[in-house]
């Protein structure tokens, strides 16, 4: 297994409330100390009551511990089901600079 010095997470609760100021004023703090994360971008479906997020790590194993541990116990505090997939960041790097990604800046 390949060891990418840019990991991508995507996450997706299904859950029965709205995204609101509450979900995100609550979370971003407690995420700010998440060992290897450098950033997060939230997502809501629309339409749904589905609430995400995209994130960068700078390890699989960063990743892969917030993933097993603080996220899979918020999905389980909120009595919803949870959806990750981790994805190599530094595979698509030329791909991704060819479509002017803020994740790989020039």
């Amino acid at each position: 297994m390949s060891n990418p010095s840019r990991v991508y997470l995507y996450a997706e609760f299904q859950t029965s409330m709205p995204f609101t100021e509450a979900v995100w004023k609550e979370a971003n703090p407690m995420m700010q100390t998440v060992p290897g994360l450098i950033s997060k971008t939230w997502l809501s479906g629309i339409n749904t009551h589905s609430v995400g997020g995209f994130y960068a790590f700078d390890s699989v194993e960063n990743a892969r511990t917030y993933a097993t541990g603080m996220l899979s116990e918020f999905a389980k505090g909120a009595n919803a089901s949870l959806t990750v997939k981790l994805f190599d960041g530094d595979v698509v790097e030329a791909a991704s600079r060819g479509m002017a990604s803020p994740y790989y800046p020039a």
